[in-house]
C-alpha cells in the first residue's frame, strides 16, 4: 500500500472539516505571452492560461468568491481557500498584488490563499509582500515546474532554466511559505525514468506539496499541431495510473499529494480522452495506490 497525504486529509486534520478552493482570475498575463520571453505562451497553455474553470477577470475578487461559494452551497461548506489560477499570478506591480490577495484574505470564509506562478517572477518585493500576507492567513505559493530536463524545458517553452526553480524554493522556504509544484507527466520525448527523475528532483527540493498533471492536448495550441502530426502520443490510462503510483512512492511521506490527474476542458479537450471520465481515473489510482 502507497502512503501518501492528500490535500483533503491535509485540511481536514487542520481545519476540522472539508475546505474548498475557489478559483480567482486576478486579470494577469504571463511573460511568456506579453513578448517578455515569448508571445505564444508554453506549448501546452490555452488562451486562458490553465485557468479554463476560472471566472471572468471582470469580476472583483469578492464577486468571485461568492459566486464560488453559491457552486457548492448545497455542501454547506464554511471554509475555502482562494486560488489565483490563470496565468501568473505573481505578475504585476507589488501593488496590483497586495488589493487583490488582501481583498481574497478579508473575506470571512476564506482560510488562506493559494498563487499559481513561476519561478522566474518573484522579484524581491513580491517575496515581502507574500511573507507579510502569510503572517494574517497561510499562503500557498504553487510553482510550475514541469520538468527537470533542459531539451524538454526548451521544447514546450517555459523560459526559465531549473537554476531559478531551485532559487526561488530556496526564498520561499526561508519566509515560511508552502511552496507546491507542478510536474507535468507525460511530455512529449520523455521516459517513464525521465518523468519519476524530475518527481525525485521535487521530492529532495523541500517542497510542502507536489501536483501531478496528465498531460493535456488542447485545442489551439502548439502542442496540438505535434499531436495531430503524429510526432508523439498519449499515455493509455493504465500507462498513467502506474506511472503515478511509482512517483508517489518515492515521495516523502510526509508531502502533500494536491492532485494526481487534471481535469480538461471536455470541449477544448483533443486527447487523451479518456481522462474526461474523472470518476473512473480517480477510482482506478485509489485501487492501485492501496495494492501493496
Amino acid at each position: 500500500m502507497s502512503e501518501y497525504i492528500t490535500v483533503n486529509d491535509y485540511l481536514k486534520q487542520k481545519y476540522g472539516e472539508k475546505v474548498y478552493k475557489v478559483s480567482i482570475n486576478g486579470g494577469f498575463t504571463c511573460p511568456n505571452r506579453d513578448g517578455t520571453l515569448d508571445t505564444r505562451g508554453c506549448i501546452f497553455c490555452s488562451g486562458l492560461g490553465s485557468g479554463d474553470f476560472a471566472p471572468e477577470a471582470s469580476m472583483s475578487v469578492k464577486e468571485q468568491i461568492e459566486a464560488g461559494i453559491r457552486r457548492v452551497q448545497a455542501k454547506n461548506p464554511t471554509k475555502f481557500i482562494a486560488y489565483f489560477q490563470a496565468f501568473t499570478n505573481t505578475y504585476a506591480p507589488v501593488y496590483k498584488l497586495e488589493r487583490l490577495f488582501t481583498e481574497a484574505m478579508e473575506h470571512p470564509k476564506i482560510v488562506g490563499l493559494s498563487i499559481a506562478t513561476r519561478p522566474d517572477c518573484l522579484p524581491e518585493d513580491v517575496l515581502k509582500l507574500l511573507g507579510e500576507l502569510n503572517q494574517k492567513k497561510p499562503v500557498w505559493v504553487e510553482l510550475g515546474l514541469q520538468t527537470i530536463h533542459e531539451k524538454t524545458a526548451e521544447y514546450i517553452r517555459r523560459g526559465y532554466a531549473l537554476n531559478r526553480y531551485d532559487d526561488a524554493v530556496k526564498k520561499l522556504r526561508s519566509m515560511g511559505l508552502e511552496v507546491i509544484t507542478h510536474v507535468i507527466l507525460g511530455l512529449p520525448g520523455e521516459t517513464r525514468d525521465d518523468m519519476k527523475k524530475t518527481v525525485e528532483y521535487v521530492a529532495r527540493s523541500g517542497v510542502a506539496g507536489i501536483k501531478l498533471q496528465l498531460l493535456h492536448v488542447i485545442k489551439g495550441t502548439d502542442l496540438e499541431k505535434d499531436y495531430e502530426a503524429g510526432l508523439f502520443e498519449c499515455m493509455t490510462m493504465e500507462e498513467y495510473v502506474t506511472l503515478v503510483k511509482e512517483c508517489i512512492d518515492l515521495l516523502p511521506k510526509d508531502m502533500i499529494i494536491h492532485r494526481m490527474t487534471g481535469d480538461g476542458d471536455k470541449k477544448t479537450l483533443v486527447a487523451p480522452l479518456w481522462s474526461t471520465d474523472k470518476k473512473r481515473v480517480l477510482n482506478a489510482l485509489h485501487t492501485a495506490l492501496d495494492k501493496p
